[in-house]
């Protein structure tokens, strides 16, 4: 008897307390092994649902990019007013697969993301060759005709006239699009808070332009911007910027994507944090413009006025971690830009 009781205490196990304690890990194992199956089982849902959204996308993004270059094979032959037509559409329909990629970066993969964003460079290249051999730069005159724009005066510069509704370019088959520059040289561009408001604006092929969007629009895209100044009253949602160069931007966001841009200065408002992509000489300080109705604006477009990330871009071709991207710089105190003319 007294062996047994010895036998007992070195292995733990006496009567109903050594019973408990077996039964006790044995409910342990099994729940270990119940939510170990239940993370497997989870992981292997997230990575269906992750191959069901890179599916869609690719399809989707293959068949649009597809209708974009038969949008543009079908210029070849074609007379001035339908080329025109034709690649205002396809920019339109590049910028909408451009953002649609966008929203879709969190779930596809390196490999996925570096293909689309060549397609759509391609799209670009093909697009802006087409618009060069075809439709050859203009300088446009316009006089005011619209009381809207009488609402804010035009900077006093003589050769340079205001750009009313009578060239605002209407893109059918682009339902997204409500207001549209394009192929414009030595022109001064002004919008009121009534022409833009919760519009998608679209600014492409510009140069030597003067740019003021008083009011808070939908979205706003820029596309081949050469030595321009913009300023644009706060953005609801996203910025889109590709192909801009020796040219100030100035801007309040919710998002900014700037893609093949170089020596431009971006003043900037943004509440998440911009990007940059195949960008050189690119610099960036705070929004500090102000015209009459701004405050008024922020409050449309929603923004936090309290709330800027300005200096924090993220630089998608510098991955060095501990070490500043050689493409963008914070802009010097001294060097900022502190007269705007409205």
């Amino acid at each position: 008897m007294e062996a047994m009781a010895e036998h007992s205490r070195e292995t733990g196990v006496t009567g109903e307390s050594g019973a408990d304690k077996i039964q006790e890990r044995l409910q342990r194992r099994h729940q270990a092994r119940a939510e170990d199956a239940e993370r497997k089982k989870e992981a292997q849902a997230s990575q269906s649902v992750a191959e069901e959204k890179s599916g869609y996308f690719s399809s989707t993004f293959n068949a649009e990019r597809a209708s974009i270059e038969d949008l543009l094979s079908s210029c070849s032959g074609a007379d001035r007013a339908v080329v025109t037509q034709t690649l205002e559409e396809a920019t339109v329909k590049t910028l909408q697969l451009q953002k649609f990629l966008n929203d879709s970066m969190l779930f596809l993969t390196q490999y996925e993301l570096r293909r689309a964003q060549d397609s759509l460079k391609k799209l670009f290249t093909s697009s802006a060759d087409i618009r060069e051999e075809a439709l050859p730069k203009k300088k446009f005159a316009f006089r005011a005709r619209s009381k809207a724009t009488d609402k804010v005066s035009a900077p006093p510069v003589t050769d340079t006239p205001t750009v009313t509704d009578s060239t605002k370019v209407d893109v059918a088959p682009a339902e997204s699009v409500q207001c549209c520059f394009s192929n414009m040289d030595n022109v001064c561009v002004i919008k009121t808070a009534e022409e833009i408001h919760k519009q998608d604006v679209l600014l492409t092929h510009l140069t030597n332009c003067k740019v003021r969007l008083f009011g808070s629009p939908s979205t706003l895209h820029m596309t081949h911007i050469d030595n321009c100044e913009i300023l644009c009253g706060p953005v609801s949602s996203s910025v889109f910027v590709d192909h801009c160069r020796n040219s100030t931007l100035a801007i309040p966001c919710q998002q900014l994507r700037t893609h093949n841009t170089t020596d431009t200065q971006v003043y900037l408002h943004i509440t998440s944090r911009a990007i940059v992509e195949d960008c050189r000489g690119v610099g960036f300080a705070p929004f500090t413009c102000s015209y009459p109705t701004l405050d008024e604006d922020f409050i449309v477009s929603g923004l936090d006025r309290h709330r800027n990330n300005w200096s924090q871009v993220d630089d998608f071709n510098w991955l060095a971690a501990g070490t500043p991207s050689p493409n963008w710089a914070v802009i010097p105190e001294a060097d900022r830009k502190t007269n705007w003319e409205l």
